[in-house]
């Protein structure tokens, strides 16, 4: 059963259904709530967010065997992504990471938290760690700023789309083009008794507009951009949730292998659609290359700049330069692409630096 944020009494709430159910879509202006939220002046109620605790001396050092990201020397604040794999290397579950120095905190979607905490009791053995599904006693707060009033909270900093020590950037672009870079994000652990007076009197935006602004970062999310075969090379997740030098985990040789070959078989990709109709491709919709299926959208939005966009996962031997149709039923979309995840090896960005392995095309 979907628990229901104090805050959908706010005026004009609508609430979310599917994997957001439980907070606001929008509060009635969906567009302005978008221009809010980029602008830093309203907040996102994400309290439908699953928490996860770890406690206990091996917690770190513990979450490090477990998991694709390098977390034994995690400081107090900090933050970080992990995944943890199937022995396929598949996506099994993804956890925003931050540690105070006597717990770790793993903020997940709220259909993982249960499982996830499931998973870690079963796998800790005699170590010294406890596991506990915190999310009925915590909530999130959203924010493309960091609030000062709110200096006092725990704070998870979205580490995207900076390539992470270890990790690798698999899109055409450097850093200073992505953009993500334009979507910096803030995550607040709040005690769900203090949801409504910690946000007080300061405007919201809902989930919608949380929506927008990560599919315009070219952001992927549990859930929407993955699937039971979904690898993280694919997402391009290696920039700042897998560590390529760190000891063995599970996935870990599926991880170094595609990695070596330079070849994921899928590739996620930034769809801008055709705004002449008045409507949306359904998340699921076929993308196609001319009658042939070459993939599916993932997620799909309005924004409030670029009109009706998405992101979809397709065939890696999809050329860049096609024009894509989505299609919904009878209805067609045109679709132009910007490549997120590069189809050729040689086109990738390196690490860190920014560094082009070969020419862009």
């Amino acid at each position: 059963m979907t628990t229901k944020s104090p805050l959908l009494s706010r005026p004009g709430a609508v609430e979310a259904a599917g994997a957001d159910a439980g907070v606001a879509s929008h509060y009635g202006e969906p567009l302005r709530e978008q221009r809010a939220l980029a602008a830093g002046t309203a907040v996102v109620d994400l309290s439908h967010r699953g928490v996860v605790t770890v406690t206990g001396p091996d917690r770190l050092s513990w979450l490090n065997t477990l998991s694709s990201q390098q977390v034994t020397n995690l400081a107090p604040g900090e933050s970080s992504e992990l995944l943890l794999l199937s022995v396929q290397g598949r996506i099994e579950f993804d956890a925003r990471v931050v540690d105070d120095g006597a717990t770790t905190w793993l903020i997940v979607e709220a259909a993982e938290a249960a499982p996830l905490a499931d998973y870690l009791n079963r796998m800790k053995f005699m170590l010294r760690v406890e596991i506990d599904d915190a999310s009925d006693e915590w909530a999130v707060l959203g924010s493309t700023k960091r609030v000062e009033e709110w200096s006092g909270l725990l704070v998870w900093e979205d580490p995207w789309p900076h390539v992470r020590p270890g990790g690798y950037a698999y899109s055409v672009v450097g850093e200073d083009a992505h953009p993500g870079v334009e979507r910096p994000w803030f995550e607040y652990l709040v005690p769900a008794a203090a949801l409504e007076s910690t946000v007080g009197d300061r405007p919201l935006a809902g989930v919608w507009a949380a929506e927008a602004l990560r599919i315009a970062a070219w952001r992927p999310r549990l859930g929407a951009e993955t699937d039971d075969k979904t690898i993280p090379h694919e997402l391009d997740l290696l920039r700042t949730a897998v560590h390529l030098a760190k000891g063995c985990y599970k996935g870990q040789e599926t991880i170094a292998r595609v990695h070596n070959l330079g070849h994921p078989p899928r590739r996620l990709v930034f769809l801008q659609l055709d705004g002449s109709q008045h409507t949306l491709p359904a998340v699921g919709s076929e993308v196609r290359l001319g009658d042939r299926k070459v993939g599916a959208v993932t997620s799909v939005v309005q924004h409030y700049e670029m009109g009706p966009v998405a992101l979809a996962v397709i065939k890696r031997s999809v050329s860049p330069d096609e024009i894509l149709t989505v299609v919904d039923g009878d209805e067609p979309y045109t679709a132009a692409q910007e490549v997120i995840v590069a189809p050729d090896a040689g086109q990738v960005v390196g690490r860190q630096t920014g560094f082009l392995k070969g020419p862009r095309s």
